[in-house]
């Protein structure tokens, strides 16, 4: 991979808080993502959607850097991410690296992936105290704040078995936030949870984008709920952008055509 053309840091002039810049994933001879450029700018709400196996998770997975890239810089708040700079020039990121950089980026995934031995309190606290070293008592009252936010304040003593699935996912996300991370990624919150329990989640969801300056990446099926949420969609197609605008010219005037299709399939499947 030549990083001559990439620069070292974003210019002030031009800094969006997420930048995917030319970005390859591939598989053996699956090409996943091919040649990706994204902007998030601070504060927006993106939602990503599309068919299965159109890179839609796979662009949470590289922000959280749970997965290498073949090709391309990824950039958050100006600086290289899935790179780093050693004697004036980008080399690969080292696991020190990607650790500091990973520490402005919160997630919340589809199966919840809570701590099973641990109440709710315990779940929100535990990062705080082990990751960013924060005293006990600092880190109780944080996690406490936060479960109130979502809800859950009654329920902060109680273990992941003893919470249904739309409680679990509010503690998730509670977890998430304890960390204060300036980027935060969701996805599919909601597919593994009954219909009842949905509104739960994305009640919360709506709360974030609302009052706290967030910038946040959702990959999602539910397209009400992306368009009523989002200041853009972004549909994905093998591993492209194939359509991007604010929801309400996406959903009434889609232009391209595989954009249509995919609209027309979602509208019938409901």
């Amino acid at each position: 991979m030549d990083l001559s053309a990439y620069p070292l840091e974003l210019p002030e002039s031009d800094r969006p808080m997420v930048r995917f810049m030319n970005v390859t994933k591939s598989y053996g001879s699956l090409v996943v993502l091919d040649s990706l450029n994204l902007d998030i700018q601070r504060g927006e709400m993106v939602s990503v959607i599309g068919p299965s196996g159109s890179g839609k998770t796979t662009v949470l997975r590289m922000l959280m850097t749970l997965e290498t890239i073949n090709d391309g810089v990824i950039y958050v708040d100006g600086k290289p991410l899935t790179h780093m700079v050693r004697n004036g020039r980008l080399v690969p990121a080292d696991e020190a690296h990607l650790r500091r950089m990973r520490a402005s980026i919160g997630m919340c995934f589809q199966h919840f992936n809570l701590f099973p031995h641990m109440t709710a309190l315990q779940n929100c606290m535990e990062g705080p105290v082990q990751v960013l070293g924060l005293p006990k008592a600092e880190a109780r009252a944080r996690a406490e704040e936060l479960l109130a936010m979502v809800g859950m304040i009654d329920k902060k003593d109680q273990h992941p078995s003893r919470l249904s699935g739309g409680q679990q996912q509010r503690v998730a996300i509670a977890r998430a936030l304890a960390m204060r991370p300036r980027i935060m990624l969701f996805d599919e919150v909601t597919s593994a949870l009954d219909p009842e329990v949905i509104g739960e989640v994305t009640q919360v969801i709506r709360k974030l984008v609302a009052e706290h300056d967030l910038t946040m990446l959702m990959v999602t099926h539910q397209m009400g709920f992306a368009r009523d949420i989002s200041d853009r969609i972004c549909f994905f197609y093998k591993g492209r952008i194939e359509e991007q605008a604010a929801p309400e010219q996406f959903f009434t005037n889609p232009q391209r055509e595989r954009t249509q299709q995919f609209l027309r399939a979602v509208k019938d499947a409901d």
